[in-house]
């Protein structure tokens, strides 16, 4: 697998190079979002407003209204508990191109509740408006500004920093509101988003060795929700279908997935693999997915609910779980 390093810084100083309406706003974590690179590139389009949050967020609405294309780059909690009432009357009401970036999403960071965003999918789809978006790799991060670009509104981008690996052929990039088809099967169908992606690749082949058929869907925009391949394919589940998500189950892609099945009249039962109703505590990556049953191991018991017996797969059997550093030169810091 190949794991590229500081994608998205890469890639907007590239993909901005011939656009200079492309602004990028801060608020006192450049390094950590990984602007620093752009703040060198082109010194006269960034702006750092200190930990100002809310500021920043009615001044993106401002830039937007002069003509600009603002983009946000804070942690992911910041851009809708701290900004949420700027983020509705100076950004989502008056539906301005207003470019959101939120790193750490769900429980990718060890920071605790304080920098663990695992609801703003549920606050966010509920705003008018709002485009929401998620990448689960490299080539995600390298084409979904492209992929976006012409949005009129505001879009909130999950993103990722760091160590990324490539799940996905770079000759096939983000398409909005299309889902990714990774495996096909009339068993069960597999919904997942995120880092939840990489997570459900590592048990898909051995379940279906075990010889269960599962249709297993990337997910990539979480709002708008209604791709007609994902409808065909929950109609098609046999026994039900399956959502992985990096956030709460509740509102996140479990709720829209339920929405989706419910107003199509399908008549699939649901299981939801995420957060249950819980806040997480901090630790690596890997305790947290094991720890709140948000993991492969956790997609393998939930198969074996639905089909009705044990396959016989322990955490021996999947592919490897990749580890990352808390500390490395991908990341200005651990949180």
């Amino acid at each position: 697998m190949e794991i590229l390093s500081k994608v998205h810084a890469t890639n907007l100083v590239k993909w901005a190079k011939d656009k200079p309406q492309v602004l990028v706003l801060s608020a006192d974590l450049t390094s950590s979002t990984e602007v620093d690179d752009f703040q060198k590139a082109y010194p006269d389009r960034f702006f750092s407003f200190g930990l100002a949050e809310a500021n920043m967020m009615s001044a993106a609405g401002g830039l937007a209204r002069e003509g600009f294309l603002p983009f946000i780059h804070t942690f992911a909690v910041f851009i809708y508990r701290r900004a949420f009432d700027q983020l509705i009357d100076s950004v989502a009401y008056p539906n301005l191109p207003v470019r959101m970036v939120g790193f750490l999403p769900g429980i990718v960071t060890p920071g605790g509740i304080t920098h663990q965003a695992i609801e703003d999918v549920a606050l966010l789809r509920s705003v008018p408006n709002m485009t929401i978006v998620e990448v689960a790799d490299a080539t995600e991060i390298e084409s979904i500004l492209t992929g976006t670009e012409n949005i009129r509104g505001p879009i909130y981008y999950r993103m990722l920093r760091g160590e990324v690996s490539r799940l996905f052929a770079k000759d096939e990039p983000f398409k909005l509101n299309t889902a990714r088809i990774l495996s096909t099967g009339n068993d069960i169908t597999l919904l997942s988003s995120g880092i939840c992606t990489e997570e459900a690749m590592r048990a898909t082949t051995i379940l279906k060795q075990r010889g269960v058929a599962i249709q297993h869907l990337h997910i990539s925009t979480h709002k708008p929700f209604d791709d007609p391949s994902v409808i065909q394919a929950c109609s098609e589940a046999r026994l039900g279908v399956i959502t992985m998500e990096n956030h709460t189950i509740i509102g996140g892609l479990g709720s829209a997935t339920a929405e989706l099945i419910a107003t199509n009249g399908l008549g699939k039962s649901l299981q939801r693999i995420g957060l249950k109703d819980t806040f997480a505590h901090g630790a690596s990556k890997p305790y947290l997915m094991r720890e709140y049953e948000m993991d492969a191991l956790a997609l393998v018991q939930t198969v074996e609910k639905m089909v009705g017996h044990d396959l016989d797969i322990n955490e021996i059997d999947l592919q490897s779980v990749r580890l990352q550093a808390v500390h490395s030169a991908a990341k200005a810091e651990a949180l």
